[in-house]
């Protein structure tokens, strides 16, 4: 699994010692992580941006705020989700697959928490 720190791998540590929320990225398969704090990035396809990839990428992701409370996934399922036509399968499919990959990937980075997906109200 590659791990990318943003903007580097001291100010992103100590973050995640302080607890501050962090933005975390998982591109679907888990092969990579990007990791920024929050007041660094603001939001997750800047972050990908700040990280040297092109911000259209956002859809070939997992979008994540983190801290030692919980991670809160932001529940977007794209349109070709796996080539998956028949929407409400297709969100199943995106579903099941963010709850195998991004407690593994969070365990990896140092986070043993609960996945929750807000819900607006």
């Amino acid at each position: 699994m590659d791990i990318i720190k943003y903007p580097d791998e001291n100010s992103v540590t100590a973050a995640m010692e302080q607890d501050e929320p962090i933005l975390v990225l998982i591109s679907f398969y888990g092969e990579q992580v990007i990791i920024s704090r929050i007041d660094e990035a603001v939001e997750h396809h800047i972050l990908l941006r700040k990280a040297g990839f092109s911000d259209t990428d956002i859809d070939k992701y997992f979008r994540l705020v983190v801290d030692r409370s919980g991670a809160d996934w932001t529940f977007v399922c794209p349109p070709d989700y796996s080539s998956v036509t028949r929407k409400d399968k297709r969100i199943e499919e995106f579903f099941k697959d963010g709850m195998k990959i991004i407690p593994e990937a969070l365990k990896t980075i140092g986070y043993d928490v609960p996945v929750e997906i807000p819900r607006n109200r």
